[in-house]
């Protein structure tokens, strides 16, 4: 009896799904890099820091994100647990900190508190340059406070995050949607206009008119652009309180030398938003504009997700993946990268043995090495250390193994000296 062979994924290529990658080598130290500076500022403007899981109950983010999004509709991603739980993987930062904030009875806390976060977010969207089904971002919010000066901190400490990085052509795009006061009449109004060009919306933002009217000002349909050109803006219904937190925002912008532009267009794709919502664009030197970071006010969230009362809120997200595919990017070094100053190299059995003894002593002077412990053969491992660039190797053979010493050569001008290894440390601090 034959047997055909299976027909299985052994013989498909192997490669990451669709819109997620590795992130290898120098790359890895960019976001490295990036996340480093991103937390050094936010700290030094009061920030803290949490993490999240990646993983939570799908109602979380239905019900902060809102029906009539593309994230909840469309781009997120859940499971079904064998315990018949319902489970997402984030499709973005602020449904998770909110969720964490009321389970661990924050409020309790001196407020506000002040939180960063960064980490991966999955959204299943079309892949395109610098967007990813698996993205990075780095997010500060504050929770507790209603203050316009909180919304001007969150956007100081991002618009400098992007600074510190490298970014020179910077602007706030800022709008004001209002509050739960302000918002019914100005829906009442958008949803009567958008009826008035019915026949020419496309059926998507149709079908927004009736879940979400708000998102149809975020459409990126080209007829839909050209109606909302004319669409009522959220200023106009503003109450008094929502004009004036929104005119002391634009005030702390000012006095900060902050530079900003009012589009009163901007909504932002997410259902949770009230008062300012921003965007942080960047125009690069052949002209082209992107949004590298985004945020606004969340004040109903809190009680969206279970509060007994309202949540003040404010945060913004940078995008970590735009940031550092972009040319004027700095190439950030993180601290923890210490480009090796020796490579070690090892010849004979007594040497190999007694190689890990001579690496700790170089890891507790802090000399960060190169090594192929694997490798016996001198002209092998002299090979990779010309190839690795290092200034310096050191050599330790069967005879220095027994006398206690290496042999420490300088790649450039060959020459060499023999050290007791009591005296490494002390040697090689001393090298340039």
């Amino acid at each position: 009896m034959s047997t055909k062979p299976a027909n299985n994924k052994k013989n498909q290529d192997i490669a990451s799904p669709k819109g997620m990658r590795d992130i290898i080598g120098d790359d890895y130290y960019k976001f490295q890099g990036f996340f480093e500076k991103a937390q050094e500022v936010a700290v030094y403007y009061g920030f803290t820091p949490i993490e999240t899981p990646v993983l939570e109950h799908e109602s979380t983010f239905t019900t902060a994100v809102g029906v009539g999004t593309d994230i909840v509709d469309k781009e997120m991603y859940t499971l079904k647990t064998k315990g018949g739980d319902h489970l997402a993987m984030r499709p973005e930062q602020t449904a998770s900190l909110v969720r964490a904030y009321l389970e661990h009875g924050m409020s309790n806390q001196p407020q506000p508190v002040l939180f960063y976060h960064s980490g991966p977010v999955f959204r299943h969207d079309n892949p395109q340059k610098g967007r990813y089904r698996q993205f990075y971002q780095f997010d500060v919010d504050v929770l507790g406070s209603e203050k316009s000066i909180i919304d001007a901190l969150v956007i100081k400490t991002i618009y400098t995050i992007l600074e510190e990085a490298g970014a020179k052509n910077l602007v706030v795009n800022i709008n004001s949607i209002g509050d739960k006061e302000s918002r019914p009449a100005y829906i009442r109004e958008l949803v009567s206009y958008y009826k008035k060009h019915l026949n020419q919306l496309p059926p998507i933002d149709q079908e927004r008119l009736k879940t979400n009217p708000m998102r149809i000002l975020d459409s990126k349909d080209e007829v839909t652009k050209e109606i909302n050109q004319n669409a009522p803006d959220a200023i106009s219904f503003l109450s008094n309180a929502g004009k004036r937190h929104f005119k002391e925002v634009l005030e702390c912008l000012d006095e900060m030398g902050i530079p900003y532009q009012i589009d009163k267009l901007l909504v932002r794709g997410l259902s949770y938003y009230t008062h300012t919502v921003f965007e942080i664009m960047e125009t690069d030197e052949e002209g082209r504009t992107m949004t590298i970071a985004a945020g606004g006010r969340y004040d109903y969230l809190g009680k969206e997700l279970g509060s007994k009362k309202d949540l003040p809120a404010m945060g913004g997200s940078i995008g970590i993946d735009r940031i550092v595919e972009q040319s004027w990017f700095k190439d950030l070094a993180p601290r923890i990268m210490k480009k090796p100053k020796v490579y070690f190299i090892q010849v004979g059995f007594d040497a190999k043995l007694k190689s890990l003894n001579v690496i700790e002593i170089l890891r507790k002077a802090h000399i960060p090495v190169m090594q192929a412990l694997s490798k016996d053969s001198l002209s092998a491992q002299l090979a990779v250390a010309e190839k690795a660039g290092v200034p310096y190797t050191i050599i330790f053979g069967q005879k220095e193994a027994m006398e206690n010493s290496v042999i420490v050569r300088n790649m450039d001008t060959r020459g060499q000296d023999c050290i007791p290894i009591s005296e490494l440390h002390s040697y090689l601090k001393q090298l340039k």
